[in-house]
């Protein structure tokens, strides 16, 4: 009989008590304390157990837990003698920010110090008898949600040297989602801030820290070394393009396949492998992200599970406030395609409204895209330039992206429906009145970025329309930017089904100097469809010339007039 999986249960002990589904990890623990790095930084996107790791290792090492060894009995680090020994050995300090969403700093701020408090509420019994000093007692007790900063960078410092003296060992600290603050520091405003804030307190507890034998860091982004971490040098990072712990965190194939068969679904592989498989980490590919496939054993049916959560917001806002080259990148991507582009790995959090490298970087991180290929070499100034060609990381995201598109041009009353019926219907009035609508209504909404869309409507509107389009896939094959004839179309639908019409769209802003209306901008898009022959790829797919319809899409700030060859005068 299958296990049950169990959603968003991330405490290790309940798992294996409850005997719910898990998938052996344990190596990790193994791995990590073979490694022996003093400080480790380990990011993954959301939702790939993390946490659940974090909880394991506690439950490991920590002096709370000796004796449960049966919570490890039948797991791969049991058969190892010499780490036997090693469970519930080390005082552990386990720490997570994970619920550190506040609005603003000072909230912010107050919210990691009661976390603090509430861990010196755990190690109470070290105010009794005679270890501690008496002004230590009372630096103990002064540990408040409204200590003064020099305080709090120290504190959590000053608890590891307590406890380690009371074991007469060192602390091993495990800080889950160090990042959740920061991220939201960035979209709220105040990053700067709580830079200095994390920074004193990062540096205290992780660098000059004679009381620390290990500590375990995880999040989503390796933020940027000169602003959060600019003050250590122990740290390993391990991002996702590292060959530390690359299968330690998400399902392997062989992981998922196994699942499948446990829960009588081994027919699915294949469409279980479209949706959800495509992660990569290190030289570990065909990764599958925990949270959708658990999603999947509960529920027997496919949808965007880890795409639908709620943490996508960022990754919305940063290419909706992308420059048009960043869009044009985008769009390559939702057909399908792979871009290349230089970035560094590292994330800070200030520089994403102006360097798209880190917008890059952001989205590589939080599993939107995968790396296809990496390549590093010295350039012709004698600076060392990373490329890494990215795509989209599976199907998942794919509709994701797509659905998040699609909302950000849905106003009201405006059915995304209604244009792509009366398109396929060739029903130029109801299109022309949908289009209108749009862009009456999220014109301003869609342009939030600094580079204007009124500098840039060609790319507005052939972007929306091109989202909008990406529906008719399963009807359609759909292109962008293509050679035909003798130029490069802006959409062309190529019909899957024998009999259907093709189509050309071709997009103008009207140029006022030269034209005196929509009209006219409208045509002007209509000759260039036929001077330039975008037929001839169509013509080529045996598609009848009677069966290609030719669209002009003409615009001048919010107005808009679509028309089709001999519809205009």
């Amino acid at each position: 009989m299958a296990r049950t999986a169990a959603i968003g249960v991330q405490d290790f002990a309940k798992i294996v008590e409850q005997n719910y589904f898990y998938v052996d990890k344990t190596q990790f623990l193994k791995e990590w304390w073979e490694n022996g790095d003093a400080v480790t930084l380990i990011t993954r996107p959301r939702r790939f157990g993390k946490t659940l790791a974090m909880s394991m290792a506690d439950y490991f090492f920590s002096i709370r837990h000796a004796g449960r060894g049966d919570l490890f009995a039948h797991f791969h680090i049991w058969k190892e003698e010499e780490y036997k020994k090693l469970q519930g050995s080390y005082p552990v300090l386990f720490i997570s920010f994970a619920d550190v969403k506040e609005g603003s700093y000072l909230q912010t701020r107050k919210k990691i110090c009661k976390i603090i408090k509430e861990l010196y509420r755990q190690y109470d019994f070290l105010l009794e008898g005679e270890l501690l000093r008496e002004d230590e007692k009372k630096e103990f007790q002064s540990v408040s949600v409204d200590m003064e900063d020099y305080e709090a960078s120290g504190s959590i410092k000053a608890l590891c040297g307590y406890i380690s003296r009371y074991y007469e060992k060192n602390v091993i600290l495990l800080l889950d989602e160090y990042d959740t603050p920061m991220q939201e520091a960035y979209v709220n405003g105040f990053w700067e801030e709580l830079v200095r804030f994390t920074r004193a307190l990062f540096n205290a507890t992780f660098k000059t820290n004679p009381f620390l034998e290990r500590a375990v860091m995880t999040g989503i982004t390796r933020v940027g070394r000169k602003s959060v971490f600019s003050d250590l040098n122990n740290l390993e990072v391990v991002t996702t393009t590292s060959y530390k712990y690359a299968d330690c965190f998400g399902f392997t194939q062989e992981e998922v396949f196994a699942a499948l068969d446990e829960f009588g679904l081994s027919d699915r592989r294949q469409e279980v492998k479209q949706w959800y498989d495509g992660f990569t980490f290190g030289d570990s590919r065909d990764i599958y992200n925990p949270w959708s496939i658990l999603n999947f054993l509960d529920k027997k049916k496919f949808a965007a599970y880890w795409a639908n959560t709620s943490s996508n917001s960022l990754a919305g806002k940063l290419v909706q406030r992308g420059s048009k080259e960043l869009k044009a990148d985008f769009e390559r991507l939702l057909q399908g395609e792979a871009v290349t582009v230089q970035m560094d790995e590292q994330i800070v959090y200030d520089q994403l409204d102006e360097d798209e490298q880190a917008v890059w970087s952001f989205l590589l991180a939080g599993g939107y895209l995968k790396v296809k290929k990496f390549h590093s070499a010295m350039d012709d100034f004698g600076e060392w330039r990373e490329e890494y060609q990215l795509e989209l990381t599976n199907f998942e995201v794919r509709v994701m992206f797509r659905n998040m598109i699609r909302k950000w041009f849905h106003g009201g009353s405006c059915g995304y429906n209604d244009f792509i019926k009366a398109f396929l219907a060739d029903d130029i009035q109801a299109m022309n009145v949908y289009m209108n609508q749009v862009a009456m209504r999220m014109f301003s909404y869609f342009d939030t970025g600094k580079n204007p869309s009124q500098k840039e409507p060609e790319r507005f509107y052939h972007g929306f329309v091109l989202g909008l389009l990406v529906e008719l896939s399963d009807q359609y094959t759909l292109t962008s930017n293509k050679e035909s004839g003798f130029g490069r179309y802006d959409v062309m639908l190529e019909p899957k089904i024998a009999g259907a019409d093709g189509m050309i769209l071709e997009f103008k802003a009207q140029d006022s100097d030269q034209e005196k209306d929509l009209a006219e901008t409208a045509n002007s898009a209509l000759e260039q469809i036929e001077k330039r022959r975008y037929e001839e790829l169509l013509l080529e797919k045996g598609i009848p010339r009677e069966r290609i319809r030719k669209y002009g899409f003409a615009f001048c700030g919010k107005r808009v007039l679509i028309a089709r060859a001999g519809t205009l005068d």
